[in-house]
């Protein structure tokens, strides 16, 4: 009788014993789930992205995280210059200050860009030359690199340049630079007679716009509009307006109107070893001559 009764309760406590771990995971006792991914770059709209959930209950294992990227699209009415294979349409300066030697591939329909060695740059030019014309890009960055999107370029990469300087104290497509070119003013009437501090109040309301509609380690719309003579040229990062300004005369490169289309990889140290910009979506819009 002894015995039975042993033996009962044995059998009894074996299923509770197996069910503990099982009820502590279920609980929070179990391995913590997967956090967000760390970043350097500006937040998404000032906050951090939440963490992926795990799949728990059971020891069911997690399930494989789901690409949650938008699909690439390209605006109506824009014609795609970059085919998703190779650099077809495309060529790498010979004769560019940052250098000559840039690495550009296309990996998996993305076209990515690095510099090769490290700290040699370039830039890559259309075949084409354009005149007015509106590109839309997606980009997708490495953080602490800087590149551009240069409009009515000449061979050697002069031309009127979308900053994309993805890197501490740097400015995403909410400003123009001129690439080798003198006496460019992209600001409008009244920017030379603005006081430092005026200039500096004015930059910092760039800098905040841009850092809040940009997308964390997330593809990225850039878009850029160049027309007319002096040129006039307008910007958007994800369908917000960043930038407006027409130059006090044309100074592109032997009074050019129209030119190549550029991306850039910059020389020197702004750029991390192992990185890369990433291009999914190159598509253009030529416009009428007003």
């Amino acid at each position: 009788m002894r015995k039975t009764l042993l033996c009962a309760l044995a059998c009894a406590a074996i299923p509770a014993l197996v069910m503990l771990p099982l009820l502590a995971q279920q609980r929070g006792g179990g391995q913590p789930g997967p956090g967000a991914q760390a970043g350097a770059g500006p937040a998404r709209g000032g906050q951090q992205a939440a963490a992926p959930a795990r799949a728990g209950g059971r020891g069911v294992a997690a399930l494989p995280q789901v690409n949650e990227d938008p699909l690439p699209k390209i605006p109506v009415g824009f014609t795609s210059i970059f085919n998703g294979k190779d650099l077809t349409g495309w060529h790498v300066s010979k004769t560019n200050h940052h250098g000559t030697t840039p690495d550009y591939r296309v990996l998996h329909g993305i076209l990515i860009g690095t510099q090769q060695p490290f700290g040699q740059g370039g830039v890559l030019l259309t075949d084409k030359r354009y005149r007015n014309v509106e590109v839309y890009m997606e980009v997708k960055p490495d953080w602490g690199c800087d590149s551009g999107l240069f409009l009515r370029t000449d061979e050697a990469g002069g031309g009127y340049q979308v900053m994309l300087d993805y890197l501490p104290g740097g400015t995403m497509v909410a400003g123009i630079y001129g690439e080798r070119l003198q006496g460019v003013n992209m600001n409008g009437p009244g920017w030379d007679a603005l006081t430092a501090e005026q200039r500096q109040a004015i930059q910092a309301q760039r800098t905040a716009a841009w850092q809040r509609a940009w997308k964390r380690e997330e593809w990225n719309a850039v878009r850029a509009r160049v027309e007319g003579n002096p040129p006039r040229i307008t910007t958007w990062l994800n369908d917000e307006i960043m930038f407006q300004g027409t130059d006090t005369a044309n100074h592109a490169t032997d009074g050019a109107e129209d030119g190549m289309i550029a991306i850039q990889i910059h020389v020197g140290n702004r750029w991390r070893p192992g990185a890369f910009w990433r291009w999914r979506v190159i598509a253009v819009k030529e416009l009428p001559d007003k």
